[in-house]
This record gives structure tokens, sequence and C-alpha cells, in this order.
């Protein structure tokens, strides 16, 4: 029988008015400890002297010291729909097909939607799509929700309605056509059909109408020489998967050489099958990603460059055209000359050597190998800028011949190197209209600021290459007072057509076969092509004027970085803390120099007392033009003689504060030539870096990252004995050493029933473009933390790529020195030494992220047991339960745990996604966002796993083989991240478990990780 009797521990609870027991019925504490005073302070929790065992002293280990510590979480309340739409389900996510054409990166994508809220891109894996979304394409979910979008139309920089901007833009277009002014309509290259027609249909109706295409980054040396080949502009399209022998020569195609793309079907010949794996030799000045993950690289100045491919016709064609020697590389290059003439067929060269004589050239000696690799027939069509073209508009607008000028999707006051030229020009112009997202530097100096659309909001039309072209639908209504380009030019057009309908009709004639509805479900359709024929050429009067090619000064080689690209994308925060994976820089752009020039040039990089990276500023001048306070970054692998400076950076219009960084390199990219002479000084002051990786050699790190040659590989395998490049880590048990996978600490339980987690990572297909990292973020709520953070090493990276050169030029010559080395001093003095990478390294990316260890580490040493481990393999991590004493971090060998040192979610001092109702309408409901005090890492995206079980689970089947995914091995285009349940033994993971180049990080230690990497196999010299 219940009692109804009244416990009580105080007389002042029989009081039914006191307010200290309604105080202490809600707190355990009447007053709280007062550690927010520093602890929600960033300024004065850096300059704190409290030290952290202090801390813990004044805090104690109580409940309320331990919620204080963690922070308690914000409380959201959700308001349920009045009326529930059909198609949405809460809590259930959608998914649509769409393609991203912003001018610069084009990809078949899916979208994935919450309550009606894109947040994260994923790979449209269908068959046929042009796929392998970049980091950037990635990161463009979050470019939706910038609170500095242009929100609605501006004329003379007042708002105004879009009925008043069409009525003067219509009122301009007849003004021009009486007067005989020109109109130009200048745009970047769209690759869309419809809107071609539209503006066809303008300079139909208005006959001075003049279409010019610029492209920020220009491709117009190659889109010369295809033109001058097959007839019309275009660039020849490749498939590397095709070639035994693969000779690029300063193309970074695993970069954005062309638009990018290529790394999924290189990937495909570069994992070693039935002993064989194509070969691949890199010619190039700057360290890029294509050249890090070259067999042989070869590093030349742009002058040396051109003589190589005079080399490479000759030994193909046997042509007799002069060329001189090289140097000390000569060899080299002729013994790739013979190895490309050898694989016929097989070879295939490509070229980004901004020339049209160069481009030519390699087209015509694909034609002579007759390359499988190379496919013109397939044609991209994703870029058609026309320098000289631009060129002519910029002189016509400061003669006056301009009347009218309509922009879409450009920016050349910030993009153009003859920018003050341009806006003169402007000041000429009767009306200037800028249909842009944001108010940039062109859109500002405009008459009108036309307000578009984001491309998640527009539908469209795109024709990749000539066999794709795919459909862009909106994921979500237009957020503000927008419109897209091809409504205006209806509206202009006289043309009472919605875009939408007109956009149905348009393509009905290139479905091939679809249905309109089949098409938009897919995002894409495959037409039929015809083949192209070479129109013929002179290919040996190229080789002739390439051959005459000398150096003047340093060369300057203005590239595109793999986070930036050309800097439309600015001011997203996801972008600029994203590492290069080359220098592990974020958050800036700088020059690049080789030791020895940085040496004549007293140029410097050194790491200062807590640990960050500094260095010199330079003055670089190019012509006329000079660019000042250039951060100085020394580069391994640049060779002597040239320097190189990313696009992308340096604006200030429509940016944070904190984006508002580096330098603009389009001042130097003089005529649009990407290739330049420069020189260069030294300037005064010293630049603060951010970056994530100090260690510059693999330095006695071959047990982290295993690689060997292919001749190795076969003979081990020949031999049936893969402990030749795969070694078992023994450890003494009983003074005898055995395997350290057979000795365990700790009894482990059976894990062969349900499902059991593991990823696989295979070194020989991670090209290290970092496309997981900003898929991590957007699927993980993984917060951005500013350079400052970074600098102090507190990013909250959940998965980090590091970047491991040589000190010599291959890591086995690192084990051989290291081996060498005899007695204290000379032991000591062969380490210092291999602390200097190489002048060629050879270089290797690796993925890291928490190991998910059976055994972990991080789990015994817990205080308040907020880490545990899972059946299925998952380390978990309870943030409720985390007091942030940081324990677990130290104890971890793989150092992949972060510590959120702030509240960086509705925080003003980091001025982010984060901190504004919009920004973080791209955060992902299904992880909870993280409070300050709090470690976190990598959970092997558990929400994902659970809602592929839950899913089969309703529909009453197995998990497929193959369905459980990450964010990161869905985000992975080359193939190298496999992710999947190994106790299914038919799926990809449990196979490759099996595989002789399968190990373990620091395996040693008996750790047990669920992640497992595969030995680099690299092609003999």
């Amino acid at each position: 029988m219940a009692s109804n009797k009244k416990y009580w521990k105080s007389v002042e609870e029989l009081n039914e008015n006191s307010s200290i027991v309604e105080a202490l019925q809600s707190n355990e504490f009447v007053e709280q400890i007062p550690v927010d005073e520093f602890l929600g302070d960033k300024e004065n929790l850096s300059n704190s002297s409290t030290s952290r065992r202090d801390f813990l002293k004044y805090v104690g280990f109580s409940t309320a010291a331990a919620s204080l510590a963690a922070c308690e979480g914000p409380v959201i309340k959700s308001i349920p729909y009045v009326v529930q739409p059909e198609e949405i389900i809460p809590g259930v996510a959608d998914y649509y097909a769409t393609t991203i054409a912003d001018g610069y990166d084009f990809a078949n994508i899916l979208i994935k939607t919450r309550e009606g809220r894109p947040i994260k891109v994923e790979n449209n894996s269908t068959e046929g799509s042009v796929t392998g979304a970049n980091a950037r394409v990635h990161a463009s979910v979050l470019s939706l929700y910038d609170n500095l979008r242009l929100k609605s139309p501006k004329i003379n920089k007042k708002e105004a309605s879009w009925n008043e901007v069409n009525a003067k833009v219509k009122a301009s277009l007849v003004d021009a056509k009486v007067k005989g002014g020109q109109v130009v309509v200048l745009t970047n290259t769209t690759a869309s059909p419809s809107t071609d027609k539209l503006i066809s249909d303008l300079a139909t109706k208005y006959t001075n109408v003049k279409h010019v295409v610029y492209d920020a980054i220009s491709d117009s040396n190659a889109l010369d020489a295809f033109q001058a080949v097959y007839g019309f502009r275009a660039l020849a399209n490749y498939n590397f998967e095709n070639a035994d022998t693969i000779v690029s020569v300063g193309a970074d195609f695993l970069g954005d050489w062309q638009g990018g793309g290529y790394d999924a079907g290189y990937a495909k010949g570069r994992v070693p099958k039935n002993g064989k794996m194509s070969k691949h030799i890199q010619i190039e000045a700057n360290m890029s990603l294509a050249g890090a993950n070259a067999d042989k690289r070869i590093p030349l100045t742009v002058a040396n460059q051109k003589l190589v491919l005079v080399k490479l016709y000759n030994a193909v064609t046997g042509a007799g055209v002069s060329v001189g020697s090289i140097g000390k590389l000569d060899s080299e290059v002729e013994k790739a000359a013979q190895q490309l003439k050898a694989a016929g067929s097989k070879g295939v060269v490509v070229t980004g050597l901004d020339d049209f004589d160069a481009q030519y050239l390699v087209l015509g000696i694909n034609l002579a190998l007759k390359s499988e690799a190379f496919n013109p027939s397939d044609a991209k069509l994703t870029r058609k800028g026309d320098a000289k073209a631009v060129a002519q508009l910029v002189a016509d607008m400061n003669a006056g011949k301009v009347h009218t000028l309509i922009m879409s999707g450009v920016n050349p006051v910030y993009t153009l190197a003859n920018s003050k030229e341009f806006v003169a020009g402007l000041g000429k112009v009767k009306l200037s209209v800028s249909f842009s997202t944001k108010e940039d530097e062109t859109a500002v100096k405009t008459t009108i600021a036309a307000a578009s659309s984001h491309y998640l909001e527009s539908w469209n039309d795109v024709s990749i290459t000539r066999s794709n072209y795919s459909i862009a639908q909106p994921t979500i209504r237009p957020l503000f007072n927008t419109k897209q380009f091809q409504e205006a030019l209806l509206t202009w057009n006289d043309n009472a057509t919605p875009y939408y309908d007109f956009l149905k009709g348009f393509s009905a004639a290139n479905l091939g076969g679809k249905t309109w509805n089949q098409a938009v479900h897919d995002g894409f359709v495959v037409t039929a092509i015809g083949s192209l024929v070479a129109q013929g050429g002179n290919f040996g009067g190229s080789a002739s004027k390439l051959a005459a090619a000398k150096s003047n000064g340093l060369d300057l080689v203005l590239y595109s970085k793999t986070g930036m690209g050309d800097g439309q994308q600015a001011n997203n925060p996801w972008l600029q803390e994203f590492p290069d994976p080359i220098t592990r820089v974020s958050w800036d752009n700088y020059v690049t120099v080789s030791k020895a020039d940085a040496e004549k040039l007293s140029l410097e990089n050194f790491n200062v007392a807590n640990g960050g990276l500094n260095g010199s500023y330079a003055t670089i001048k190019v012509g006329n033009a000079t660019l000042e306070k250039v951060p100085v970054i020394i580069q391994p692998g640049q060779a002597v003689g040239t320097i190189g400076l990313a696009f992308g950076y340096g604006r200030k219009e429509a940016l944070k504060e904190e984006m508002q960084t580096g330098v603009n390199a389009y001042t130097l990219y003089a005529n649009g030539n990407a290739n330049q002479s420069a020189t260069v000084t030294l300037a005064d002051g010293e630049h603060e870096f951010a970056c994530v990786q100090l260690q510059r050699t693999l330095m006695g790190r071959g047990d982290i990252v295993k690689d060997t040659t292919l001749s190795i590989f076969n003979k081990a395998n020949e031999a049936g004995d893969k402990e030749i490049y795969n070694p078992t880590p023994v450890v003494s048990l009983d003074h005898k050493e055995v395997a350290a996978t057979s000795v365990d600490l700790w009894t482990s339980f059976d894990r062969t029933s349900g499902h059991h987690f593991n990823l696989s990572i295979d070194l020989n297909s991670c090209t290290g473009c970092g496309a997981c990292v900003i898929a991590c973020h957007a699927e993980n709520n993984v917060p951005v933390v500013g350079k400052a953070e970074v600098r102090r090493s507190r990013d909250m990276h959940w998965l980090r790529i590091d970047r491991y050169y040589s000190s010599e030029e291959t890591f086995s010559g690192d084990i051989e020195k290291k081996e060498g080395s005899t007695g204290l001093s000379g032991t000591i003095s062969t380490l210092q030494e291999m602390e200097d990478p190489s002048a060629n390294p050879q270089v290797v990316f690796q993925p890291v992220m928490c190991q998910h260890c059976n055994h972990a580490p991080c789990e015994t040493v817990c205080p308040v047991a907020a880490t545990s481990h899972s059946r299925q393999g998952q380390n978990h991590m309870a943030y409720n339960r985390c007091v942030g004493t940081r324990y677990c971090a130290n104890n971890c060998p793989y150092k992949v745990r972060r510590f959120n040192w702030f509240l960086y979610n509705k925080n003003d001092e980091f001025d982010y996604h984060m901190n504004d109702d919009l920004g973080r309408m791209v955060l992902n409901p299904d992880v909870n966002v993280r409070s300050r005090g709090v470690m976190e890492k990598c959970s092997m995206c558990i929400q994902m796993t659970q809602a592929t079980i839950l899913k089969a689970k309703k529909e009453g089947k197995e998990v497929g083989k193959d369905d459980f995914q990450t964010a990161c091995s869905a985000a992975c285009s080359s193939g190298s991240m496999k992710f999947g349940d190994v106790n299914n033994t038919a799926s990809d993971v449990a196979q490759l478990l099996e595989d002789d180049r399968m190990y373990h990080l620091l395996e040693s230690i008996g750790t047990k990780p669920n992640v497992m990497y595969h030995v680099k196999v690299r092609n003999d010299k």
C-alpha cells in the first residue's frame, strides 16, 4: 500500500511561500559558480593565468561543476506543421537530383533536404552522370544561407522593385537600338542551351546585341587550340582509366584543370591489379595534387616545360624539330618520352600551359598516339570564355561604343587584371546591370545590382559534355526577392512564358527519348553523339615555336586553390578554414618559392614559440603591375626559378571581416595568361599563418605510412609473402617475438553477431582532394573557429588529411638513410638532415579520423565514462557526460579528438554561419550542436548507419551489402574510402579487410582500430 506521508529535510520546506525552497527546487545551488566570467569570454580566457589544475580544484567534480564545464545545451522548441506537406515526413530526409553550374564548377549532384531545407550535397552515382563533387561543390550549400547575399534588386544603390528594373533595362535596350549603340551581354560560361537561346532571341529583337563569354580563370588558349583542330570551342575530354602511361606537363588534372572531375577515372588505374597499374609522370613548376600523386615528378620552369613538349612530339611522331637541352634532368625527360612512345595507344599527354602552341601540340601528340584515353568526341562544354573578346569589350567601353552592358555571373572589377580600365569604361556606359548573388566588387559599381537566385533556388539546363544534358531543379523556394537571369531575359523579350515552362518545352529536343519527369528525377540524360574528326593542322609549326622558349626572370605560375577556386565563394567559412592539401595552410593565399630561390631572396619561414608558422612578405612585379605584402611559403618541390600564387583571395566587398584575407592574384593575370615573368623582392614585416600540420617529412613514420614499389609488390605476391612490403608488427611476449595482433591486454567479446562497421582507406587512390573534409563538416555540424584559433591548434576538423614529404627523393631512401646512421652523434645528425624535405620530395596523403579502436585507450581513462564502445564498432561520445578533462585526447595515440574550447553556436565572437539564423539553416538536425567544454571527434556517422538500419527494418529486408555509408566515403569520388559491415562477407569492406595490402595504424600498441589502410604502391622509376 502506497504511503501518503510527507517527508522533509528542513523546517523551511514546510513554509509553502519560501523563496529559498522555490529556488532550490529548480537549482542545486542558489548562486551559480561564477566560472562563466572567464569561460564565456574568449579574451579573458586566453589571458587568464588560471591553470587547468587550479580550475579543476576550483569547480571540483560535483554534478553542478560537471554541468558547468560541459555547459547546458540550448533548448530549441519545435513547432509542428499546421498543414503538413504531402512530400515531407518530419525527421526523414528527401533527396533531389540537380546540377551545379556556377561558371567554374559543373557536376551532377544530389541535394539532401530536411523539412524543406537543403543541408548537404551528395554525389549523383547514377550511371552516366558527370559527378565527382569537389570541396567547393560540397560547400556550396552553405553559400545559399550567406547572410550577405543581395536580397533584393537595387538601382543606384537604392532598393527597387523588379518592375522598375525591367522597365529601366527595356527602355535602355530600345534607346540603344534607336541610337545604334552596342548592347553587350557579358556572362560566364553558362553551358546552358536554353539561356543561349534566350540571349539569341534578345539579339534578334534588338539587332545590336552582342554576347561575350568571360571566364575569370581563362582556358582561352586551350579553347582556341581545340577550335583550330575540331572547328568549335570546347575542351578535349580524357578517360584516364584507359591509359597505361600518363604524362602531364603543367596540368593539375587531379585539381581544377579543365574543371576537374578526372580523379575517379585516374584512380581506377592506380590500384595495382594483376601486377599492373598505370604510370604517371608529372612535369610541372608548382607542387600540385597531380604532382603529389605521380610516380615520377620532374620540377621544371615554364620555358623548359615547353621544350619537354617538343621532345615528346619528336619521340612520338619521329619528327626532327631541333630543341635544346633542359640541363641535368634531360635524361629523365628522354626516358619519359620513350615510355610514352612505347605505350602507344595506351599513352596520353595533357598540358596546363597557358599557351596556344602548347595546347595545340598536345592535341597533335594524342592524335599521333591514337590515344584511347583522349576523348575529343565527348568534349567538355564548361569553358567557353574568349580572352580576346573580353579585351575588345574593355576597349569598346572606353571608346564610348557600349550603350548598355548586362552582366551575369561575372565580377570583372575583381577578376580582370586591367580592372581600372574596366571601371573607367563603366563610367562611359549609359546603363550597366549586374546579375549577382552578392553585392560584389562589380555590382557596387553598376547602375543596377540585380539580385540573382542561388543555383539551389533555380531551374536550369546544362550541357556539361556533348553527351550529357543535365537539368537543375530548385530545392527550396527563393529565400529573398531574387530572380534568375533567364526570367529577366524572358521579360525583356516580351515573352510572358514562365521560365519553367520555357525550359520544359525547350528541353524536349534534348532528352533522348526520356520524359521530362524522368530527366528531372535523374538529373541528366545521356544522348548519342557522333565522333569528331580532326581537321588537320600544322603541329610541327607549333613545335618549332615552342622550341625557342626561354625564361626571363622568375616564372610566375598562377593557379586555383582546391578550396577557393576562382574566389566566388570567398565568404564561405568552410572553404576559408579548409587546409590546403599541399601546404596545409588555411585562411590565406601566398607565394610559393623553392628553398634555393628563398635563400637568394632572403625569404624565410619559421615556427614561433606557440607552434605557429610565420613567414616573410614579398613584393611581386609583373610588367607594370605590382602586388605588395604577399606572404611567403617555402614549398618543397617548387621548381627553382619559378613561383606560384593562387587566385580567389583579396576580396573586400560582400565579405565578413575575417573572410577578407589574402592578396588578389588577378592583379598579375595580364591578358588572362597564367604564366608570366615576374620579379620578387623582400618586403618588410612578418606574416602569421594558420597551418595545421608542421611536420614536413615522413621522418621515421614508416609504420604509419607504408609504401613500396610495384616490382617488390609483385615479387612478394609471387612468393606469397606479404611480409616483404607489409610486415606485421611484433611485440615481446615471454621473451619471444610474436605478432602484435595476437596479444591483448583485454578479453575481447564476440563481434561476429549483428553489424560491425569498418572504414577502408586506400592510399593508392586517395588524391588528397579534401572533398571528404567538407562533407564531414556539412553532415556533422562541425564548427568554424577562425584563423586565430586554428593558429593555436584548436581547429575542430573531425577528419584531417595528413600530408607527408620524403627527405630523400623516395620514402625508401628515407628508410635507408635512417638505418644507415651509426652512433649517437651520427644518428642525431642524420635525423636533423631528414627534417629538411628534398628539393623534389615524394608525397603521400593520409586521411586520419577517430580510428574507433575496439580496445580504445580513450575509454579507459575517462573519469565520467563519456566515451564508450558499441558492439557495432563505433566509439561513442556522450556529450552531456563529458566534463572536458581531455584525458582521452592525451591518451589517444592518433591525436584525433578535438576539445571544444568555446561555444561557437550563437556566439558573435565567431562571426560565421552558426551565429545567425540564416546560417544555422544548414545544420543537420540529426546531429546535435555541441556546446563548449566537451570533447568531440568522428562518430563514424552513426546517424547515417542507424538511418540505414531503420530504413531496412521498415521495408522488411536486410541491409544491402554496400548500403552503409559515412559522409566521407560517400563524398570520395576516387573510391579510396569504402565503408561497410565486415560481418557481411559479401561487402567490399569485408573483402578489403582480407587484402594483403591492408594494415592498421600503430598496430603494435594493440588498439585494434576499425579503420584500415592499404599500402601505397608506386611504379618503379
